[in-house]
């Protein structure tokens, strides 16, 4: 399939920064970030019923993304050392493309690879030199659909984030606004920024480099239905002490059994640990599903021989317990960012 770039722009906010929120500080939970790209790639089929030109699709987006990023400021403006985000409204890259092929072809291969043209920045770590917090791209398909790719980054916003974003952009590019809310930034007042030079990132320890090194690198995407995926949430339910599997329990936990597989295909040793990211929104009173920046912290669990993955489940959600009530308020207290970086060092 072949994509030809239409435009290139910035597209900013459709009005100015008020002064006084000009300097948006990251919390020390951001500071410890890689500043790498969350992707994400949306796909909408065309719809007969409807009948709107893709033309005027793509212009409606991109007024909308500029009314959204009032709301979203720090998106639109540049990430400045370790702490900082000056919110002066140059906006974000938009890359407008077109391809002669169909969504269908898209959505139906398995090779991961062929995703990385559906996002303005490739997924191997790539990090802007001009530090932009987002970044679109557009895509055009013969069929009429439209996919639009994602790029955020990693050091000013998680997956929640990203989450209201899309769907604040959504409401204003349908004129839906019975949904109507504020993203809330209050991160760096609960977690103030510390911009201490040992508790930034540790890039080559990490298991993904922000540059890889490695060549022989084979990726693949795997798909699970919803049907699947309530089968074995079901399966869980059945054969483990867990009464309300999550998806995200039983996905981990089955990949991970599945990487232990190999383990024992090759005889080497069984002993592994995974670590996951938990939510702090709902934890923490002060925050909300709408709360901007990356709130999270990591939950470790140990495995030493187990391969069922039902049982892995259970080691998941005593893992995710641990980072409860109890853990919130030390991580809000005097002493919370020295429990913010003894977690994020054991990964790293």
């Amino acid at each position: 399939m072949r994509i030809q770039i239409l435009s290139s722009e910035h597209i900013r906010p459709s009005s100015s920064t008020p002064t006084q929120l000009r300097n948006f500080k990251l919390s020390f939970i951001d500071e410890r970030i890689p500043p790498s790209y969350i992707p994400l790639i949306l796909y909408y089929h065309f719809n007969e019923h409807k009948n709107i030109k893709q033309s005027e699709i793509s212009h409606r987006l991109k007024i909308s993304l500029s009314d959204a990023l009032v709301q979203f400021y720090p998106l639109a403006g540049r990430i400045k050392g370790q702490s900082l985000v000056e919110c002066n409204d140059e906006g974000i890259l938009y890359v407008e493309t077109i391809a002669n092929g169909s969504l269908s072809d898209i959505i139906g291969s398995l090779e991961s690879l062929v995703l990385d043209n559906l996002v303005p920045f490739k997924s191997n770590g790539y990090v802007s030199s001009d530090g932009e917090p987002l970044a679109v791209q557009t895509i055009l398909f013969q069929c009429g659909g439209i996919s639009i790719g994602i790029c955020i980054s990693h050091q000013i916003a998680d997956d929640c984030t990203l989450s209201s974003f899309i769907k604040y952009w959504s409401g204003m590019a349908t004129r839906d606004h019975r949904d109507a809310f504020s993203p809330v930034f209050n991160s760096s007042t609960l977690f103030p920024p510390r911009n201490n030079p040992d508790f930034r990132p540790n890039f080559q320890s990490l298991s993904v480099s922000v540059q890889p090194g490695v060549k022989n690198l084979v990726t693949r995407r795997f798909v699970f239905t919803s049907s699947a995926i309530d089968v074995m949430k079901l399966k869980a339910k059945e054969n483990s002490s867990i009464a309300n599997p999550t998806r995200v329990e039983v996905l981990s936990a089955f990949l991970w059994s599945c990487c232990l597989a190999t383990k024992v295909i090759e005889k080497s040793e069984q002993y592994s640990i995974a670590y996951h990211p938990v939510n702090l929104r709902e934890r923490i009173p002060q925050l909300n599903e709408h709360s901007f920046g990356y709130l999270f912290q990591m939950a470790g669990v140990e495995n030493d021989g187990e391969t069922n993955w039902i049982r892995l489940v259970e080691k998941l959600r005593a893992a995710f317990r641990k980072i409860d009530g109890e853990y919130a308020t030390k991580l809000l207290g005097e002493k919370g960012f020295e429990l913010a970086k003894k977690n994020f060092m054991e990964i790293s």
